[in-house]
């Protein structure tokens, strides 16, 4: 079995500011330990189910905050960025020397939508939305990164970080097992004790890979796609509305129709 693990730091049981996020800033370096110990445990619980391969996406910022030498000895760790439209789940569309794709991905650390209250840092790959909106629901990086794994034929299976990510998605993938381990409510986190939270992790990864797995395992893609991006500042929605395929339907507001969930992945590249 072949698992590939995205990871962000904003849904980690200890963050609950900004300034925890960022590089530099007060702690960071404990919210980068943490991450690392929680996608530690996704990868234990990983080998454990019978894996033979793990690869993980450090997925946060510069993509360089998980300590290699926290993680168990056999996982392949992908850092920093290329500028693909995959991003945070960049390599999972790789398939093995049979031409067999991953088996399933999982997510760690993961957080709210922007415009969403469950947690105090949610946000969609920016801070300079309002919202973001991909057919009428508020789309978090999950939500799109997800739906990319399923077109690579790559089933989601398991998702931490807050409540309401949790909450929001949990039907939308067929095997998706969720894991919260923190929830917010305006500028308020309350999170698990970080040994409850790895604890946590790792029992739901192992019974997220204990599932029937394959085809059936694969959400619906949908047919068509309408992105709606809501800027804070008007001269964002401008500027954005002259990217391929965007028109401006508000002052703040730019929309893309197309029937290509490519043309999202790399609408989310250019724009946010």
């Amino acid at each position: 079995m072949r698992v590939f693990i995205s990871a962000d730091i904003e849904g980690v049981a200890n963050t609950a500011l900004w300034d925890h996020c960022r590089k530099g800033e007060y702690g960071y370096v404990d919210a980068a330990k943490e991450m690392s110990l929680e996608v530690a445990a996704a990868c234990r619980a990983a080998f454990d189910a019978g894996a033979d391969y793990v690869r993980v996406k450090d997925a946060h910022g510069s993509g360089t905050n998980i300590f290699p030498e926290m993680l168990p000895r056999g996982v392949e760790l992908t850092r920093s960025w290329c500028g693909s439209p995959w991003s945070m789940v960049y390599g999972v569309d790789e398939k093995d020397a049979e031409g067999k794709p991953f088996d399933a991905i999982m997510y760690v650390g993961y957080h709210s939508a922007a415009g969403r209250e469950g947690n105090r840092m949610s946000h969609t790959e920016t801070k300079s939305t309002i919202y973001v909106k991909l057919n009428g629901v508020k789309c978090s990086e999950f939500m799109l990164y997800s739906l990319a794994a399923a077109s690579a034929g790559v089933p989601s299976v398991m998702l931490s970080g807050d409540q309401m990510l949790c909450d929001d998605y949990r039907d939308l993938h067929p095997r998706l097992i969720t894991c919260p381990v923190k929830r917010g409510y305006g500028g308020v986190t309350t999170c698990l004790q970080p040994e409850d939270a790895h604890d946590a992790i790792y029992a739901a990864a192992r019974k997220a890979l204990s599932q029937e797995l394959g085809p059936s395992a694969l959400c619906e893609i949908p047919k068509h796609f309408e992105l709606e991006i809501c800027y804070k500042e008007q001269v964002d929605a401008t500027r954005n509305s002259f990217f391929p395929g965007f028109r401006k339907i508000d002052d703040n507001t730019i929309l893309l129709s197309t029937d290509r969930l490519w043309d999202v992945m790399t609408a989310f590249t250019w724009v946010l």
